[in-house]
């Protein structure tokens, strides 16, 4: 056994405070023997999972989750290695990249519906809302329980998702020996944990999430908090070196056109990282794709900087998909 499964009075104190009614938990996720936290609220309708994206975590739905259970049973969820779920060493599993991906984020969450939110054995619809690397995570989790037949999906949001410009297949060739070098000596040399070091601190991660975001007053210190502490968590900096070294795995455009449920496209105007042009071209073609919808003036967490923007695109999202 690789961990010892937690209570939830150890998880440490947050830098705000829960909207009433928003409830966090700890599941023990048998497969990887791992603590994964999680955020509850609502009980009625659809069930709706939010999903961060890298360097993310719950707190990040904090404008959202209790919102949202006015008309649905809403969960958000750590992806492991992040927020404060455990953080098992990615070196004991083998070869790099094999513990941190989104096939193994697919099967977390496929296992978190299984066991808590169909907990009891009854089969409620779930509707997945994803931003940016997250974006992949639930559309491999569908696209899993697709081959098995299970139709309980009824739709997938996607915020600003990650269009995986330096995966393998999109590398120019000349540069893909550079991109691993790089990679690899960041993962497995001294300069990684001080690179880690370096963004790990209040300053940085200010600077980072004004890029980020386009209105910098939305840039608060408590979203700072939100975002770093759990980053100084025991193990945070090996998973991060872990995956800024992910360049395989699953692309969006390749899993979109598979989806057996609705697509919706949200994506801040702003992003600096994601291209909205890129996105439209490469995302928005496919039948799948039921809106693409444009939020002026917002950058790369659309859910955070405009959540009076997104979370009525939310409930309109699961009104068409569900019953509320």
């Amino acid at each position: 056994q690789r961990a010892l499964v937690r209570d939830v009075e150890t998880l440490p104190k947050l830098p705000y405070e829960l909207d009433d009614g928003v409830e966090q938990g700890l599941w023990f996720w048998r497969e990887k023997q791992c603590n994964i936290r999680y955020q509850k609220a609502g009980s009625r309708g659809p069930a709706v999972i939010l999903i961060h994206g890298f360097g993310g975590n719950c707190d990040h739905w904090r404008k959202n989750i209790g919102p949202l259970s006015e008309f649905s049973t809403v969960y958000s969820i750590d992806l492991l290695g992040y927020g404060y779920s455990d953080k098992p060493c990615p070196v004991e599993y083998g070869e790099t990249n094999s513990l941190y991906n989104f096939y193994v984020w697919a099967d977390q969450l496929n296992g978190f519906v299984d066991e808590v939110v169909h907990a009891g054995g009854e089969k409620c619809d779930v509707v997945l809302v994803c931003n940016s690397v997250g974006s992949c995570a639930g559309l491999q989790a569908i696209a899993d329980r697709r081959e098995e037949k299970e139709d309980f999906y009824k739709g997938i949001m996607l915020l600003n998702p990650s269009l995986r410009l330096l995966h393998t297949t999109k590398q120019a060739w000349f540069a893909k020996p550079f991109v691993k070098l790089f990679q690899d000596f960041l993962r497995e040399s001294p300069a990684g944990q001080l690179f880690f070091k370096q963004v790990a601190q209040p300053k940085a991660i200010e600077n980072i999430l004004k890029e980020a975001y386009h209105n910098e007053e939305t840039v608060s210190s408590e979203l700072v908090n939100v975002v770093l502490n759990p980053g100084l968590q025991p193990g945070a900096v090996r998973v991060f070196l872990d995956f800024l070294s992910y360049s395989g795995g699953p692309l969006p455009e390749e899993l979109i056109p598979k989806m057996p449920c609705p697509v919706e496209l949200v994506w801040g105007a702003e992003d600096p990282w994601e291209s909205i042009d890129i996105g439209r071209e490469t995302l928005g073609c496919f039948d799948t794709v039921s809106n693409f919808h444009t939020l002026e003036n917002v950058g790369h967490c659309p859910m955070d900087e405009a959540p009076e923007k997104v979370n009525p695109l939310i409930k309109a999202f699961l009104s068409e998909v569900s019953e509320l």
